[in-house]
């Protein structure tokens, strides 16, 4: 990896890794827009949201990766390759098992308390597949995110915590220290 700060990053991970909110904070400390994939696969809608076709969410993907500058982050692995290959850094965000619980169950109940928004309804059964979607990264999503980010060497960093990625950032990116883009 080169040590210009990054202008397209991919942020993966399961659910409650934390890929929004490092998505957010990368945003305004490098002024990239982000994207969440949840929202290149849903369009949001009144009453319900409304699942896009394959070719819709393709596009839609396509059109954000050959813009100059972005981050995009979600759990999604296997139409995402075009950001894969577009990225200059993909970021595999992998924290313990009781991290993600922990925020899960956190999460529900701030959205439940309506103290943090959501683009779903945080119901007793989202908070149920919450951990079925968490359980199956334990047992195979993540071996299948090593496996598919092999593919992309040099561009890889594995962290468990926004903290870990930042200190790695710093060591290859001094110039990432500074709010706002520099060409450093």
């Amino acid at each position: 990896m080169d040590t210009k700060i990054p202008n397209r990053i991919h942020i993966i991970g399961s659910v409650g890794s934390g890929k929004t909110t490092l998505a957010r904070k990368l945003s305004a400390q490098l002024n990239l827009p982000y994207y969440e994939l949840d929202n290149v696969v849903w369009e949001r809608a009144e009453p319900d949201d409304i699942r896009r076709c394959e070719a819709d969410r393709d596009a839609l993907l396509l059109s954000i990766v050959n813009t100059n500058g972005w981050i995009i982050e979600g759990a999604h692995l296997k139409w995402v390759s075009p950001s894969f290959r577009h990225a200059d850094l993909i970021v595999f965000l992998n924290p313990s098992y009781s991290t993600i619980t922990y925020r899960i169950i956190t999460r529900f109940i701030k959205q439940r308390l309506r103290l943090e928004q959501a683009h779903y309804t945080p119901t007793w059964d989202m908070f149920k597949k919450m951990f079925e979607w968490s359980a199956a990264y334990q047992r195979e999503g993540r071996y299948q995110i090593q496996d598919t980010l092999a593919d992309y060497p040099g561009k890889v960093v594995v962290v468990k915590s926004h903290e870990q990625l930042m200190q790695e950032l710093k060591q290859r990116m001094p110039s990432i220290e500074r709010k706002g883009r520099t060409s450093g």
